[in-house]
């Protein structure tokens, strides 16, 4: 729901002025002539809302929120209830702030008589396409009820895919964070301490000790350019990605990268036939599933190959048959589509395929990470004795100079 600041003439003459709340600009103009005979100037107010009262992540969309909101909708209009109320009790019942004020707005404007498609893309610029297409889709089918029911389940499974990658993430990322600090208080704080005892006994040092210590003053002495080097270089390279030839190149290696590019392409490919199952089982065509489910991935290069999908398939070509070039995705994949095109029960076979790769993804991110933890313990453990050895070479010739 929009704000707008009028000037009208009332039916003496007078000129008046007044503030109304509606959908858009038309829906205000007919507020106003309820009251007034003659609209002089209508705007829309800007908005005015103060930095310090502002949500600091009133764009972000919780996958996990957005998927209890859905299957809370699905419910509440199998009950029978009225789509605009049903849109306010949801966003009472939400704990998450950004999407209690896009669900609260939308019932407004639905009670209002805009579409539910529409109201959404307004209030909730952040919202995902496949959300978004996926209502509008409901409401041209009359299936509004299947629609949220079909999104709470792909968004469930979005997020217990997302947090199964996160938890197995947890354990090296602890283990590298508490490495990290360590080293630097052994660093910073033990290792000038007893190079200053060191100096004061005399005498010649071993080649390791003179090294750490080397390493310890340059660290101590240029540690604000290195911060400064390091934040520039993270700066530098998100700024580049935002670029064509960054996004490029940032898709390229990410799918070359060894192990974990194949990552990539499994999960890339279960995102892919999930949103295909979710978009066409909600009455979406296939042009436009394939255009909406491009517009989603992650990877910049499986993006540029699905967004030529749509023309070769308005060409009359197939769906398998318009995927031969993207082999970004498993071949697995693509062979797929055309048999579950040709067998007219595409989005079940996208469904199972993408449930397939969902799996393939997880136990090989476990399988990498299984690999990955014995490295990381290694290279802590050359670091922990390269510093043990510094340390104690000498502390056996210390006494002869005491």
């Amino acid at each position: 729901m929009k704000t707008y600041i009028y000037k009208a003439q009332s039916t003496d003459g007078s000129e008046v002025k007044g503030i109304v709340n509606a959908v858009d600009e038309y829906q205000a103009a007919v507020q106003v002539r309820e009251q007034y005979p003659i609209i002089i100037s209508i705007k829309e107010q800007p908005d005015r809302t103060s930095i310090l009262t502002m949500d600091l992540n009133s764009d972000h969309i919780d996958i996990k929120s957005l998927s209890v909101a859905c299957a809370q909708v699905a419910i509440t209009l199998r009950s029978g209830i009225p789509l605009a109320r049903c849109m306010e009790l949801i966003g009472n019942q939400t704990e998450n702030k950004n999407i209690r004020r896009i669900f609260l707005s939308t019932a407004e404007d639905v009670s209002s008589g805009a579409g539910l498609a529409d109201s959404f893309e307004r209030n909730g610029p952040k919202l995902p396409p496949t959300f978004i297409e996926t209502v509008r889709a409901g409401e041209e089918t009359g299936n509004i009820e299947q629609s949220f029911q079909s999104m709470a389940d792909y968004y469930d499974t979005l997020n217990r895919t997302h947090q199964k990658v996160k938890q197995a993430l947890i354990y090296p990322t602890f283990v590298l964070a508490v490495a990290v600090v360590v080293l630097i208080i052994v660093m910073v704080f033990v290792i000038p301490s007893l190079a200053n005892t060191f100096n004061d006994l005399g005498g010649n040092l071993p080649l390791m000790t003179k090294m750490l210590i080397a390493m310890s003053n340059f660290f101590a002495k240029w540690w604000v350019l290195i911060a400064i080097a390091i934040v520039a270089v993270i700066l530098a390279w998100k700024f580049y990605v935002k670029t064509p030839n960054g996004r490029i190149r940032q898709g390229k290696a990410q799918l070359r990268f060894p192990i974990w590019g194949n990552i990539r392409r499994m999960d890339g490919a279960s995102h892919f036939a999930s949103t295909m199952a979710m978009l066409i089982s909600a009455g979406i065509t296939v042009n436009h599933a394939v255009e909406i489910t491009g517009k989603t991935l992650e990877n910049y290069i499986m993006q540029m190959q699905i967004a030529k999908v749509p023309e070769r398939l308005e060409e009359g070509h197939s769906l398998g048959e318009s995927m031969k070039d993207c082999d970004s995705f498993p071949e697995t994949l693509r062979e797929m589509c055309a048999i579950g095109e040709e067998s007219g029960d595409l989005d079940q076979t996208l469904k199972v395929i993408g449930d397939f790769y969902a799996n393939e993804t997880d136990n090989a991110t476990k399988q990498a990470l299984a690999k990955l933890d014995p490295i990381i313990l290694i290279v802590l453990a050359v670091f922990t004795a390269f510093i043990v050895i510094s340390i104690y070479l000498p502390m056996f010739t210390m006494y002869n100079y005491m």
